[in-house]
């Protein structure tokens, strides 16, 4: 009888785990996160905010959430060249930004790698589009998803887990560009 139930129980987890397995082969390989909002601003006042990693404290919706962050800032000081790495606890884990694109007041590009919690490799785009009321601001992440993410991703929505802090985040440099 026991043997009966152990091999019932084994049989319900491998037919979960090849469930899951094929849930995420059916995974896409690559994911996008957007978000938008007007700020009542002109862009030349906004692209400031993004196109220098120092400015970031102002607004980006992670520089709190661990007040022992470790900053490191090198390369230009703006612009395309400027570096931001960064060193924290397990909310805000270790990474490195380089700005990649800079056109002036329409759109700053990056290259997002993170190495921990999880080694991932973005690209994030902002786009800044003069509006009636000021600009509107559209930030965008994309990135590969290989098989093991597509695992996680089968557990979680990055468009929900991530999308919420870039809301925080236009709704803070929406504050700050408006004072």
């Amino acid at each position: 009888m026991l043997k009966m139930i152990l091999l019932s129980a084994a049989a319900i987890l491998v037919t979960g785990v090849v469930i899951v397995l094929i849930l995420a082969a059916m995974k896409p390989d690559s994911f996008t996160v957007r978000r938008s909002l007007a700020i009542n601003a002109p862009p030349e006042r906004i692209f400031p905010l993004i196109n220098e990693f120092r400015n970031w404290t102002q607004w980006s919706p992670w520089e709190k959430l661990d007040p022992a962050l470790k900053r490191d800032y090198s390369g230009a000081p703006t612009g395309i060249g400027s570096v931001y790495a960064w060193d924290g606890d397990k909310k805000v884990g270790q990474g490195r930004m380089e700005i990649v694109e800079a056109a002036s007041p329409k759109t700053v590009g990056l290259k997002l790698d993170f190495v921990r919690p999880f080694e991932a490799h973005n690209n994030v785009i902002f786009a800044l589009e003069p509006a009636a009321s000021g600009t509107n601001v559209t930030w965008t992440m994309t990135g590969p998803v290989p098989f093991v993410a597509k695992i996680f991703h089968v557990f979680m929505n990055m468009d929900r887990v991530v999308g919420g802090d870039f809301e925080t985040g236009l709704a803070n440099m929406k504050a700050a560009a408006e004072r």
